[in-house]
């Protein structure tokens, strides 16, 4: 895996979390609006997430998933619990802490991919790192996208490319800046059978190949059984962690 020489030396994690957790959450506790309409989306949630594996996080519909996807990658605060992302404590950061964390720290893939749709492959891998103002690492870019098998279609729009090769560069675009954790939101939630493959092939791959760390949002059980380990929530508690590799 590329290292990452922008990333800054935090603490050693807290003596109460596991030395192979590149993320770990303590009595996370967050509610929607007031009253008798307050909704408790997370009610004391505990969890590591261990490096160098995918996690699938699965739940119905108003179980917390997404609300613990949020707040564990800095996308939403808590009411009340902890939670340190490689070595950093990251629920009492300010603002433009978080936005620099996120930027360097944590890969996002999104339902959507998102792709901007005048900027070339290339263009839309490297985006993190220009926003960021950094420099790319030319080795892991070609290492990255040799893996993906995308490296000749670098010069093309996404209105070019396939709807596979628009997953990998978006998945491309996640690990450049060689994240602590990649955080995957329903990745699949609109895909055919064989596109949802794909993606979660190369999900692994990221596992597999490069060491990282991926954290997958599903309500899809078939997609989540590829993952390492299966954390499922119900009530905004986790009702079931299973290890399947």
């Amino acid at each position: 895996m590329c290292p990452d020489p922008h990333r800054t030396h935090a603490a050693d994690p807290a003596p109460d979390l596991p030395a192979d957790a590149v993320l770990s959450a303590r009595g996370l506790r967050k509610s929607y609006g007031q009253g008798q309409n307050q909704v408790l989306a997370l009610d004391g949630v505990d969890l590591d997430i261990a490096r160098g594996a995918f996690t699938a996080i699965m739940g119905p519909s108003g179980s917390g998933k997404s609300t613990l996807l949020h707040t564990l990658a800095g996308l939403d605060t808590v009411d009340a619990g902890s939670i340190v992302l490689d070595g950093t404590e990251i629920t009492g950061l300010g603002d433009d802490a978080l936005t620099r964390l996120r930027r360097d720290r944590i890969g996002f893939v999104f339902q959507s991919f998102n792709l901007l749709p005048m900027l070339s492959a290339e263009q839309n891998i490297l985006l993190p790192l220009d926003l960021a103002g950094r420099r790319p690492d030319r080795t892991w870019l070609h290492t990255i996208t040799t893996a993906f098998g995308i490296t000749e279609r670098l010069d093309h729009l996404p209105s070019q490319l396939s709807g596979g090769q628009i997953q990998r560069v978006a998945i491309a675009r996640a690990l450049v800046t060689s994240p602590a954790v990649v955080f995957a939101d329903e990745p699949t939630g609109n895909l055919d059978s064989a596109t949802t493959e794909e993606v979660l092939r190369f999900l692994r791959v990221s596992v597999e190949e490069f060491g990282q760390s991926v954290v997958m949002v599903t309500h899809e059980r078939e997609a989540a059984e590829q993952a390492d380990r299966i954390v499922t929530l119900a009530d905004g508690r986790i009702a079931d962690d299973e290890v399947l590799r």
